[in-house]
């Protein structure tokens, strides 16, 4: 495994004990970047209008699109890393 997989699977974790609930914008990076990583670029449709929560997120996820599952994984470590130091 590599380093900075291992830093990503701690990273996990950590953000799942964070001294402070993040707002919902943090909330939904932390979602696009961690599917990036672990999916690549978003599929499938758009969902549509009347439901909020899942485009915001499928919005945020497609947003990352292109990125490397490497450079999402460093994005999530240091955004986890900032809200730690919060």
């Amino acid at each position: 495994m590599n380093d900075i997989q291992t830093q990503f699977d701690q990273a996990v974790a950590a953000s799942k004990s964070l001294p402070e609930r993040p707002d919902n914008a943090t909330l939904l990076r932390l979602y696009a970047l961690y599917k990036q990583a672990v999916e690549g670029d978003v599929s499938g449709e758009q969902p549509g209008m009347t439901d909020f929560v899942a485009r915001a997120k499928w919005d945020s996820w497609k947003a990352q699109a292109g990125k490397s599952s490497d450079a999402a994984r460093q994005e999530y470590v240091a955004l986890v890393e900032s809200l730690k130091d919060d």
